[in-house]
């Protein structure tokens, strides 16, 4: 495959999940990523965990997608923490970028799309599987994976890429944007 490497499988998500289902006024606390106008992710719901300093009135543009700053999520859902810092030990990453929770309902899509600015050009994009079932297929420049829920995926956020939910319950992805 081109488009996609699974990096690491078997890795203990239960902790974030458990946290997630005890906090969920997280979801959707901040909209920008899946209301702006012409998104592809207008069907997901989102956890910011890092992300850019967005100013709320700003909603049409993020002028600076390459400098992040930790959100309510971070604190509130600790477990987080292990996964991401186990991850960039593992690429040697050197520095963090973009965290992500989002959540894909059965049924739903990310409509096909191609990623720009720093998380495109100047992170790698990894996905975490944190809940994920047969039917859940992640498109990319041709290829289709299903990702495993304790599975870890770098792929090519540069290519083509869409989501389709065809399981039976949520697609559940952190998704971690590091500088390797």
């Amino acid at each position: 495959m081109r488009n996609f490497v699974r990096m690491a499988e078997r890795v203990d998500v239960l902790p974030v999940v458990a946290a997630i289902a005890q906090h969920p006024d997280l979801w959707d606390e901040h909209t920008l990523r899946t209301r702006h106008p012409q998104t592809a992710h207008a069907q997901a719901s989102d956890i910011w965990v890092w992300f850019n300093d967005v100013n709320p009135a700003a909603i049409e543009a993020v002028a600076d997608d390459k400098d992040v700053i930790p959100y309510r999520a971070w604190s509130v859902i600790p477990q987080v923490r292990p996964i991401v810092f186990d991850l960039m030990r593992r690429v040697e990453a050197v520095r963090l970028g973009r965290v992500i929770i989002t959540r894909l309902a059965p049924g739903k899509q990310i409509t096909p799309h191609v990623d720009g600015g720093a998380p495109a050009t100047y992170y790698s994009r990894f996905h975490v599987a944190l809940q994920s079932l047969p039917g859940a297929l992640f498109n990319a420049g041709g290829e289709a994976v299903n990702m495993k829920t304790g599975e870890v995926w770098w792929f090519d956020n540069q290519a083509l890429h869409s989501v389709v939910n065809n399981s039976a319950d949520d697609r559940i992805v952190m998704i971690v944007d590091l500088r390797t």
